[in-house]
């Protein structure tokens, strides 16, 4: 079967409508659908780029400012687990491997865990409690996407 032809053996025109039945999305001509997710692909390459720039940059003056002040603190080190996930989100997202929804919920676990170290003792309990419990539901939501990922 030639790449021109479909399942039945149909031949497909060159300029064949992609897209679905749904009057609110409009029909796009197969070359420019290409062009257009080109140009996505492209602006989203660029932006993680930028990302990771910026992550590594927040990094650098992390570590100059511990470098200055001579001493290092626990949310410092939280900290820095930040930014390697932003890392390695940015490298799930631009190499494609891996389950891209996960980093962020990462993430958003250590940067709680974060906020109750460092609030900890003043924080009122009840607070903490809802806090643990977001981390809690967090854990429980990547599990889901990842078990979900591999069926």
């Amino acid at each position: 079967m030639s790449a021109k032809q479909n399942s039945n053996g149909d031949s497909k025109a060159k300029d064949e409508i992609v897209g679905v039945d749904d009057p609110a999305i409009p029909n796009v001509r197969g070359e420019e659908a290409h062009i257009a997710v080109g140009g996505f692909r492209l602006i989203e390459r660029a932006l993680l780029i930028i990302v990771a720039l910026m992550t590594v940059g927040a990094a650098a003056i992390e570590i100059w400012s511990v470098y200055s002040n001579r001493t290092i603190t626990l949310a410092d080190i939280l900290l820095m687990f930040l930014y390697t996930e932003v890392i390695g989100m940015v490298a799930v997202f631009y190499t494609g491997r891996g389950s891209p929804f996960v980093y962020p919920i990462f993430i958003a676990i250590t940067a709680l865990a974060r906020l109750i170290v460092l609030q900890g003792k003043e924080m009122s309990p009840e607070n903490i409690v809802f806090e643990a419990g977001a981390i809690l539901l967090l854990a429980l939501a990547a599990v889901v996407i990842v078990k979900a990922g591999k069926t």
